[in-house]
């Protein structure tokens, strides 16, 4: 533990002679790198902890509202990849410099002319992360449970539930949620919903992995397993750096059931009924 605090000073003490004006320390444990390329500015905020870099990745935050959500993804999975490619070593240095490549690439993408200024961009692509629609009309945001948050091998997961009957609650819903930088930042914020349209005796149900392959529909299996009716989960997801493998799924599907319980949106005898059949099995 010593050895890896004589380590991150190091490279504090590198990353301040580096980007100098750009770098913003907070505390021992905490600090903060501008990135800035052309009209591109993002910041990476690193949350050290006593496994880095010997045995474990730093937490990060990574600001940059104008890239979409697929965008995201991307780095994200870019970032990890570097983690991975140099486990045991210090590895800010090559995220940093991991993302100013991604920004020059996306700086290149956006087409920016005399007629078209940069800023006017990346406010259309703030606009196109909003998941309101705006034909549709405003309506008030459904109450939202959330859950204590589980933590295993540094990676983290919390659910999010709230009760909906349209699509437009289910956007309130997601738009709140988002206004949580934390929630926001989020490595993966898998989501199902099932709504029972009663009008046509039928059923609204639709689900999204966003990157955690085969997530959202082993979340959407469950709410039909447990016969959830009207009901919106999200299950948010911080990857700490060390893979777990299918256990990832068994805590998401956890966290599901978890947030429908506590909350109250999933009767008593249907959770009753659902632990039967485990034991049975």
């Amino acid at each position: 533990m010593e050895a890896n605090k004589e380590r991150q000073i190091e490279e504090i003490v590198a990353l301040t002679s580096i980007y100098e004006d750009l770098f913003e320390l907070e505390n021992e444990d905490n600090y903060t790198v501008r990135i800035e390329e052309g009209e591109m500015k993002a910041s990476l905020t690193i949350a050290l902890n006593q496994d880095y870099p010997s045995a474990a990745p730093p937490i990060y935050s990574l600001f940059a509202p104008f890239l979409s959500k697929t965008d995201r993804q991307e780095l994200t999975r870019n970032l990890e990849s570097v983690y991975l490619d140099n486990i045991g070593e210090s590895v800010v240095f090559l995220w940093i410099e991991e993302i100013r490549q991604y920004l020059q690439n996306i700086d290149t993408s956006t087409g920016c002319d005399n007629n078209e200024t940069c800023d006017t961009v990346i406010n259309q692509q703030l606009e196109d992360l909003l998941i309101n629609d705006k034909s549709s009309p405003l309506v008030e945001c459904p109450e939202i449970y959330t859950t204590d948050v589980f933590e295993d091998r540094k990676s983290v997961f919390q659910g999010h539930c709230a009760v909906v009957h349209n699509t437009d609650e289910i956007k309130a819903v997601l738009n709140k949620l988002y206004e949580n930088k934390k929630i926001a930042h989020a490595t993966h914020n898998m989501q199902a919903y099932r709504i029972y349209l009663q009008d046509k005796n039928s059923w609204l149900q639709d689900c999204d992995d966003d990157g955690e392959t085969a997530a959202g529909s082993r979340m959407l299996h469950l709410l039909e397993i447990l016969e959830a009716k009207n009901v919106l989960v999200v299950v948010s997801r911080w990857y700490g750096g060390i893979q777990l493998g299918p256990d990832r799924f068994k805590h998401i599907n956890n966290m599901t059931r978890r947030a429908l319980e506590e909350s109250g949106m999933l009767s008593q005898d249907k959770t009753a009924q659902h632990n039967k059949k485990k034991k049975n099995k």
